[in-house]
């Protein structure tokens, strides 16, 4: 593969990588030109496994060693080699382990297909934050999730603190983006699943007394971490779960309500 030193922040040719810490700027640019940023060498190699193309890789020079059988997969694409100093600056940040890819965002996923196997999913309305939806997918890549399937306004899997803070999971669980929302979960009352929202209502039935197992496919639908889940969606739901609390406390944070939810829930 062929190696390039870089020695200035604004080398033209690392512009992929520049301006990482200005969100709109990321937002503009990875759909517009189908990128994605992976950090870390535990989360490139996922990528790589999970046969995303690669556009160019950026390391400090202790991490070519490590990754040279990756680099030697991908004899065309360019490997930047920077010190740590030259890296933190080009990314604006401290990166614990100094090794990013840039590449090429995958087509996306079909409903049918992704539904065709899968025993449980994970619905997500309107889920903004980049932390949480990272833990989400965590989560159900560890208890069983088959899919994960997103609203239209949902964040973004594959902005790079959600692919960080998943450690990768977002390259190994199936997504897809839903395009008509809420209507859209009808198609999956249509493939066979009993929709169960997570919710607070009076009359929701609570988790520990929910027979997932009589119930051979099941979506989860969780909602945005201020307002829960919309009339619409809940409208659409079979059912609403809760989680039953202690000492006053009403909810947990949406990303700690899943994993509870997709343990209990498992197939």
């Amino acid at each position: 593969m062929p190696i390039v030193e870089i020695a200035a922040a604004d080398d033209p040719r690392i512009s992929d990588y520049l301006g990482l810490t200005d969100v709109q700027l990321r937002l503009l640019k990875e759909p517009v030109e189908g990128l994605y940023i992976a950090e870390g060498p535990k989360v490139l190699r996922r990528a790589i496994d999970a046969g995303h193309a690669p556009r160019s890789f950026l390391l400090t020079p202790a991490w070519l060693p490590g990754l040279g059988d990756v680099l030697a997969r991908f004899p065309e694409i360019p490997a930047f080699i920077a010190s740590e100093a030259t890296l933190q600056a080009i990314t604006g940040f401290h990166l614990h382990r100094g090794a990013l890819a840039a590449l090429h965002r995958p087509e996306p996923l079909d409903l049918p297909d992704v539904l065709a196997s899968a025993r449980r999913i994970a619905v997500i309305e309107d889920m903004i934050d980049h932390t949480n939806l990272g833990a989400v997918f965590r989560s159900a890549a560890a208890l069983g999730i088959d899919a994960v399937l997103l609203s239209p306004r949902s964040a973004d899997p594959l902005y790079r603190r959600a692919v960080r803070v998943s450690m990768g999971s977002v390259l190994q669980v199936p997504w897809l983006r839903l395009g008509t929302w809420p209507e859209d979960l009808g198609r999956l009352s249509a493939a066979g699943f009993t929709v169960a929202a997570l919710g607070l209502g009076a009359d929701a039935t609570p988790l520990d007394a929910f027979d997932a197992r009589a119930h051979e496919r099941l979506a989860l639908l969780l909602g945005t971490e201020g307002d829960g889940l919309s009339a619409g969606a809940l409208d659409r739901a079979d059912i609403t779960l809760t989680i039953p609390m202690h000492a006053g406390v009403d909810s947990l944070n949406v990303a700690a309500a899943a994993a509870v939810a997709f343990w209990q829930c498992r197939a």
